[in-house]
């Protein structure tokens, strides 16, 4: 199906990265089809090279919720970070020292960096801004639309 429906874009996430090295070989990975991996903490970036070695055009971490630091990540074939804190009625605990050591990896790697949100009991009233900016940035969906 998604193979089918060219003109939209599918984010797939997982906790499973041992999984994509299974069936990575098995996958005729559609442009519209990116590929992601949660990592929260220093416990699990083992789930970045393992995302990094498939065949997705796309591939993306998504740290949320971010509950530890992540320094010297190997951002090595990956083209997106996402950032955000936890939310819920007791979050854990987000350091913005965390965040932009993030950022400035992101940055000086040529990785696109998004920061979701900061978290917490009222994520709306918490918002998005880091250092008074908005960070938005994302990968161009692909457009393939036969007509």
């Amino acid at each position: 199906m998604m193979r089918e429906c060219k003109m939209h874009t599918f984010q797939v996430l997982t906790k499973r990265a041992e999984r994509l090295s299974h069936t990575n070989a098995l996958i005729d990975w559609p442009d519209n089809v990116w590929m992601g991996v949660s990592v929260e903490n220093q416990k699990v970036v083992k789930r970045i090279e393992l995302l990094s070695r498939t065949n997705a055009k796309v591939k993306f971490l998504s740290c949320e919720p971010l509950i530890g630091p992540l320094p010297s990540m190997n951002l090595s074939n990956i083209d997106w970070v996402i950032v955000g804190g936890e939310s819920d009625h007791r979050p854990r605990p987000m350091d913005k020292a965390w965040v932009i050591d993030i950022k400035k990896q992101c940055h000086s790697q040529n990785i696109l960096f998004f920061f979701k949100q900061w978290g917490g009991t009222n994520k709306k009233k918490s918002g998005r801004e880091l250092d008074g900016s908005i960070y938005n940035e994302m990968p161009e969906p692909t457009q393939a639309i036969d007509i």
